[in-house]
């Protein structure tokens, strides 16, 4: 009778533990100042900044309560917490480096530190000064303006900081952060023909600046062009006869990030050609000589126009040798 007893008080013990655990979990996972207004969070974090009160222990104080957290932990595997490195958060004031001042914060915990992401109280652009801070090399001076900066798009919502590997930094993982955005990009790369993104021997980062650039697009290069060269050099000028959309735009024919037609094209000849040479004086019963149409067999108008990237032969001004 003494067991039995004694196993239905254990057993409530134990409900009555999980149950607290549960509760001390959601506590965890959401911050108190999650219900304020954000405005109000905000002028505490600028008042906080202004009086500047810095824990004399740094991340000791902070770990007296977040050491619990595996995520929190995780910033020990990564270069923002080795203390070893110059200039790393950890190497100066360490948590409250990008957290800012803790102030009353570790009296209860109710006073607002910044936090990071999408679900931040913060103003993104306010995120992102803390990680300007630092990071404020040449890769980055044409970040104000640019497409992810006018869009509030803050830094943490591509990258991670309490890990030793950021996923947008590795190459195998790099395409499937950037396309959890950019969705239509991630169809056009798994359409018949593109660039090899899927298989990580290309990257987004290839032609593009994420941080921003001086051109459309955040490309890396002055132009399209420029940025296709890099790759394509056998398709760069000057030609001894050049056809006028080649030289001016690439993308006037080419989706760079993948078509159902063949090389990327926008179109499928005759169409795409068309596009342009709608009164060159063929009709759609130009044929070979075995009685084939020219359109629509073969390479279409490339059947005859081969070097529709401009020709260096003498004789071809039609692009056709």
């Amino acid at each position: 009778m003494m067991n039995m007893e004694y196993a239905w008080i254990k057993g409530k013990v134990i409900s009555c533990l999980l149950l607290f655990l549960t509760a001390f979990s959601f506590n965890l996972a959401s911050a108190p100042w999650d219900d304020k207004d954000p405005a109000e969070v905000e002028a505490i974090l600028d008042k906080k900044f202004a009086e500047g009160k810095y824990s004399p222990k740094g991340a000791d104080s902070c770990l007296m309560c977040h050491r619990r957290s595996a995520e929190v932990m995780a910033l020990f595997d990564g270069v923002h917490g080795n203390p070893d490195i110059k200039g790393s958060p950890m190497a100066d004031l360490q948590c409250e480096a990008c957290h800012g001042p803790q102030g009353s914060h570790n009296r209860g915990g109710k006073e607002p530190m910044i936090t990071f992401g999408d679900q931040s109280p913060v103003p993104a652009q306010k995120q992102n000064s803390v990680c300007m801070s630092c990071h404020n090399d040449d890769k980055r001076m044409a970040w104000s303006g640019n497409h992810h900066d006018t869009a509030d798009v803050s830094c943490a919502s591509c990258h991670l900081v309490h890990t030793g590997k950021d996923p947008i930094s590795e190459r195998k993982t790099e395409v499937e952060v950037c396309t959890s955005c950019h969705t239509q990009q991630k169809a056009d790369l798994h359409k018949r023909s593109a660039h090899p993104l899927k298989w990580q021997q290309m990257v987004c980062s290839d032609c593009h600046n994420p941080h921003g650039s001086l051109s459309d697009s955040n490309l890396k290069q002055m132009s399209v062009n420029e940025n296709c060269y890099a790759c394509h050099a056998e398709k760069r000028g000057p030609k001894l006869w050049e056809h006028s959309p080649v030289t001016d735009n690439c993308a006037n024919c080419h989706n760079p990030h993948g078509s159902v037609n063949e090389g990327m094209l926008i179109s499928k000849p005759p169409q795409l050609c068309q596009s342009c040479h709608a009164s060159d004086g063929h009709t759609s019963n130009a044929v070979f000589g075995n009685q084939k149409n020219a359109f629509n067999a073969g390479q279409s108008c490339m059947n005859c126009h081969s070097q529709v990237h401009g020709s260096n032969h003498p004789s071809g001004k039609l692009l056709q040798r």
